[in-house]
């Protein structure tokens, strides 16, 4: 589902992802839960590990390619209490991950969000 999501972006969103990688687990690690200082292993539903395009420097070594962490479990159990549709759950995940790679804080997303409802 997150690839037939991912094929239905704009062809320009998806040309500035082409060095992204693409992970779905069922949880996220629990290096990541204490990083973030989460609770529980359903708090999370995705995850942008990398450095954001404008915040690249070519001279710069890039040690790990950006990716993208899509946390099944947690996406089910958000569907399972919403009337929302999983494939507009995982849609709205991505894209919000993929917002990061272009730079964006979860503030600038929420803003663009807002302006489209």
């Amino acid at each position: 589902m997150a690839a037939e999501a991912y094929a239905r972006l704009p062809e320009h969103f998806r040309g500035l992802c082409q060095d992204l990688i693409f992970r779905v687990e069922d949880f996220p690690t629990e290096e990541v839960l204490e990083s973030m200082h989460l609770d529980s292993e359903f708090d999370l539903l995705g995850l942008f590990q990398g450095v954001g395009l404008p915040f690249q420097q070519p001279s710069a070594p890039q040690l790990m390619p950006n990716m993208i962490w899509l946390y099944r479990r947690p996406i089910l159990d958000y569907w399972a209490e919403h009337e929302e549709t999983l494939g507009d759950i995982i849609t709205h995940v991505l894209v919000h991950e993929i917002g990061h790679h272009f730079g964006l804080s979860d503030d600038d997303i929420d803003a663009i969000e807002a302006a489209t409802d």
